[in-house]
């Protein structure tokens, strides 16, 4: 992810598909508190590049509100 901000820059939306990637890799080791507040960031970085009806902000906006319930 890192390097994509780096070479892409940080609102480029493949930038945000691996903010959102990673998000998912760390919830799934157990780093939930993380894993969360990577994905809220990740949702209004998409909200203002994507906008907010964009698939990708939608699922980013569900897989929140299912990791916050």
């Amino acid at each position: 992810m890192e390097t994509r901000k780096t070479k892409l820059g940080a609102d480029h939306p493949d930038t945000l598909s691996s903010m959102a990637n990673l998000a998912c890799t760390w919830k799934s080791q157990g780093r939930h508190a993380n894993a969360l507040a990577l994905m809220e960031d990740c949702t209004q970085a998409q909200r203002r590049v994507l906008g907010q009806k964009h698939p990708e902000t939608l699922s980013s906006l569900a897989t929140i509100a299912k990791w916050s319930s």
